[in-house]
C-alpha cells in the first residue's frame, strides 16, 4: 500500500479577516423562535412537546446559545 503524505498549508497573516456585522435579522430569529416555544407550551405542553422539541433543536443548531449581538 502507499502512503498519504500531507503538507499542511501555512497560514496567510497578511489576509485579513471579514468584520462581523449585526444583523437585526439574526437577533429578530431567535426572538420569533423563543416566543413560538413560549406560545406552545402555554397553550398545551403534552400536546405540542414534539413541536417545541423541533424548534429547539433548529435553535441550538442554526443560532448558537453562546451566540450574541455585537452590540452587547
Amino acid at each position: 500500500m502507499g502512503r498519504v503524505l500531507v503538507i499542511p498549508a501555512r497560514p496567510n497573516p497578511e489576509r485579513v479577516k471579514r468584520e462581523r456585522k449585526s444583523d437585526a435579522r439574526y437577533i429578530d430569529g431567535q426572538r420569533v423562535l423563543v416566543e413560538a416555544m413560549k406560545y406552545l407550551a402555554k397553550s398545551d405542553l403534552e400536546q405540542n412537546r414534539p413541536a417545541i422539541e423541533l424548534l429547539s433543536e433548529h435553535f441550538r443548531t442554526r443560532f448558537r446559545m453562546s451566540d450574541k449581538p455585537l452590540d452587547a
